[in-house]
């Protein structure tokens, strides 16, 4: 079925329901729906309008000059050539979230979008999970959460210093994480096979392999790599959207742990926040809390030295 996405404003938003009025039963987060002759147009509390049809690009043309063209993204060449119309088909993608947070673990999801969502999930608001705010990670992921095949691991502090103490770097705990979840997710979705694999690339793919070695088992068949994965296919960004709602709930739990909200990221709160857990504690805390071998670490220890 074709189909046709416009992100509009609020006005043309408004100007569109009064147009096409209510036909059919809303879905979730829709504000109109209705049917035209060969097509189907659904308009979004997020701006978004999803025209479905034969008639999708014919419709959706008569309001092209009112749709609020979102700024495009540059993303760098993919590691291997990709299939043509790789953004339409079913796809099993991976990202990870709390790498460079010195709090709280490392996330790392692979989810699977079949074709025939593609234009649902777009819909919903799926993109990448840095240019959203908290609430709208919270709310999107519950809604995919319900639907979407996918697999999580999270690795927290205890064992995440355990493996950089032994040696290893963050790049091969990384590919470790990203190759299990994958296989996990194939796993589930089995005897289904995704037409692609892609990986929100880290590392080049010589070097992920590099790091596998030794895994009992290793996902190779049609994976691809690319920065910015989330632009290129709906599966790395819901995937990059569930992994950042762990890691908030994981955020969350620590937050309670330690007896007030504890930043995220590695800057100069950060610093302030760890000094706080030495003083109302004391320094074996921190093998729970953070990432120990990130110079946030030092700095706290300054901060409560006086320094």
């Amino acid at each position: 079925m074709s189909h046709t996405v416009l992100v509009v404003n609020e006005a043309t938003l408004q100007k569109m329901k009064d147009h096409y009025g209510i036909s059919t039963k809303l879905p979730a987060g829709a504000v109109f729906a209705a049917k035209v002759d060969g097509c189907s147009v659904t308009g979004y509390r997020s701006g978004k309008v999803l025209f479905q049809g034969r008639q999708a690009q014919t419709e959706s043309a008569k309001w092209d000059g009112q749709a609020a063209v979102p700024k495009q993204k540059k993303v760098s060449q993919p590691s291997g050539q990709l299939p043509a119309g790789f953004a339409q088909m079913s796809v099993m993608g991976s990202d990870e979230v709390g790498t460079g947070d010195y709090f709280g673990p490392i996330t790392v999801v692979a989810a699977y979008v079949e074709r025939s969502r593609i234009s649902e999930l777009a819909a919903l608001g799926v993109r990448d999970s840095k240019d959203m705010k908290d609430p709208e990670i919270v709310s999107v992921a519950k809604k995919l959460l319900k639907t979407l095949p996918y697999s999580l691991l999270v690795l927290r502090n205890e064992k995440y210093n355990d493996l950089q103490e032994s040696g290893m770097s963050q790049g091969k705990i990384k590919a470790i994480l990203h190759n299990q979840a994958l296989g996990k997710l194939q796993e589930k979705i089995s005897p289904v096979k995704p037409e692609a694999i892609l990986i929100d690339q880290f590392a080049e793919k010589p070097i992920y392999y590099r790091h596998l070695k030794g895994q009992k088992r290793i996902v190779e068949e049609n994976v691809f790599f690319s920065t910015k994965g989330e632009s290129i296919h709906l599966s790395v960004a819901a995937a990059s959207i569930l992994a950042r709602y762990a890691f908030l709930k994981e955020m969350d739990l620590l937050s309670e742990k330690a007896g007030f909200k504890l930043p995220k990221g590695a800057g100069q709160k950060v610093d302030e926040a760890a000094a706080r857990l030495l003083r109302t504690y004391n320094e074996s805390v921190l093998r729970h809390f953070t990432k120990l071998h990130f110079a946030n670490t030092e700095k706290a220890r300054q901060i409560v030295r006086g320094r």
